[in-house]
């Protein structure tokens, strides 16, 4: 997480989009971002516990990212696990690469840390994790002009220890330097306030530290923001670049850029940054600004053919109703008629109160007032939707 160490210069002037033109296929992927993944990813990373560097659940969520990459069909040559150690503590990052076509030995990095600290970290960094996941869920297949490193650190939060040691004996070895950045593209703490009007993001821009690097991120974190107002709804404002794992690469002359949510959250590095805290519609918007700018960074194909086609989710079309409820709640699955599913209520704390199988009639009598989550699956199809009790 940056820490608040100087003044936040606020950008809200009108954007200029003429530095890069609209590409209707950059959109078609960035619109293949779901919020059920979204929402999925930020839940389950939740539920991974509190990831303190080197602890059994640190592990476990690393584990929980490598199998996800697997899922989407990254193969294990591509997927690196970068062990490192400070101290007595010993944690690894998570490398992913997918190859260039033009530039295979030039690199567009896109990073974010999974460590938390005292809490979950739903937001701090369970929000940048998640869209780092879906981004390279839906450019698996997309040919890119330059190679792309998905990248998850871990030791963020014990003084930037997974990025200084990528920084200091990978990108660089012997003070030479080993690998070509284009630049690095680094997520941290996006996950907004639920609740808060979350319709501006800040675009993170070097500002300090070494100077021969600042005109560089100034004129990429231009196009970031020029990106964002492309495709996704979202509006900019620009945060200088601070005390997150771009910076080893910075003091190193790399050129850096960055998201960072606009409205700050108190919850992160607290046992409160959890799911029912964040904003995953917030979430979801970025990380459609994030796949569209990611394929201007690293010039992805602008044939719509390479786009998968979005698989139909029978349970998008379910109702959940009453809503707010008191006694009985109804599930009708029109596409869905049939099929086997669980529905699951968890409370603010991510507790289950309630979990029932191919149940239409669910009686919620018994539970407090306050809003809930319900968790309709059924297979490998997840719908996510807000519930009110409410007598």
């Amino acid at each position: 997480m940056k820490k608040l160490t100087t003044l936040l210069c606020i950008s809200l002037a009108a954007q200029s989009i003429s530095a890069q033109t609209f590409i209707q296929a950059y959109k078609n992927r960035a619109d293949l971002v779901t919020q059920t993944n979204i929402t999925t990813n930020l839940q389950e990373f939740g539920n991974l516990g509190v990831k303190t560097t080197g602890s059994q659940a640190n592990t476990n969520t690393l584990n929980w990212i490598k199998n996800k990459y697997t899922s989407y069909g990254y193969t294990a040559s591509q997927i690196e696990e970068s062990p490192f150690t400070f101290g007595s503590t010993s944690s690894k990052n998570l490398i992913i690469t997918k190859t260039g076509t033009v530039y295979p030995n030039k690199y567009v990095i896109i990073c974010g840390h999974f460590d938390t600290i005292y809490g979950p970290g739903v937001n701090d960094n369970g929000s940048g994790t998640s869209i780092i996941l879906e981004a390279a869920r839906i450019l698996k297949d997309v040919p890119t002009e330059y190679s792309i490193k998905f990248i998850h650190f871990s030791g963020e939060e014990q003084g930037l220890r997974g990025s200084s040691h990528y920084v200091n004996n990978v990108v660089y070895q012997g003070g030479v330097r080993k690998l070509d950045i284009k630049l690095v593209f680094n997520l941290d703490q996006v996950g907004g306030v639920k609740g808060n009007n979350n319709n501006t993001v800040y675009c993170d821009e070097d500002q300090g530290g070494l100077s021969s690097n600042n005109a560089a991120s100034t004129a990429v974190t231009q196009q970031l923001r020029n990106c964002t107002a492309l495709y996704s709804p979202l509006q900019t404002a620009v945060d200088p670049a601070e005390d997150t794992d771009y910076i080893p690469f910075e003091q190193k002359g790399e050129v850096i850029t960055g998201f960072f949510e606009r409205i700050r959250s108190t919850y992160p590095h607290t046992t409160k940054d959890t799911f029912a805290n964040v904003d995953p519609v917030y979430v979801y918007n970025i990380g459609k600004a994030t796949v569209g700018a990611l394929q201007h960074f690293a010039v992805a194909t602008t044939t719509s053919g390479t786009v998968k086609a979005a698989v139909k989710n029978p349970l998008s079309t379910a109702k959940i109703y009453p809503n707010p409820a008191s006694s009985i709640l109804n599930i009708d699955l029109p596409d869905a008629k049939g099929v086997n599913f669980s529905f699951e209520m968890t409370n603010s704390s991510g507790r289950s109160v309630l979990k029932v199988n191919n149940d239409t009639k669910i009686n919620v009598s018994t539970l407090e007032n306050g809003v809930y989550v319900g968790v309709l699956k059924s297979g490998d199809q997840t719908v996510v939707k807000n519930i009110l009790i409410q007598k």
